[in-house]
């Protein structure tokens, strides 16, 4: 990778470099850049996935997520903590269980929308 030599006035790259900071201006702040990443990493584990596929036809209970995906309860409410955290879903209490279901209805839409233009 070449950099530029030449320093000040003189430098070829300075509209460029000008045009780029007020780009850079306008980007979110970090933490909101975080944010933003932290949905991101929501979707990026199949079993997170899995679990918003099966909350598409409605409100499940923990339990019923441990048995139908056949992992620990600790690691399914990790990854529901995460899709949680995320904003994907919502969760209440009943009883010793928690049921959850999606924030949105049209969720898993926008997930496949959003892979089908990548």
């Amino acid at each position: 990778m070449k950099t530029c030599e030449i320093t000040g006035e003189g430098n070829p790259c300075n509209g460029q470099i000008k045009r780029l900071k007020e780009t850079i201006a306008k980007i979110p702040e970090d933490n909101q850049l975080q944010d933003k990443s932290e949905i991101f990493k929501a979707i990026s584990d199949p079993t997170r996935l899995k679990i918003l596929y099966l909350l598409q036809d409605g409100e499940l209970c923990v339990c019923e997520i441990i048995a139908v995906l056949e992992k620990p309860q600790s690691t399914i409410s990790h990854h529901l903590n995460v899709l949680k955290k995320a904003g994907f879903i919502q969760g209440r209490k009943e009883g010793l269980w928690i049921h959850y279901q999606l924030t949105s209805d049209q969720l898993l839409e926008l997930i496949e929308n959003l892979s089908d233009l990548i």
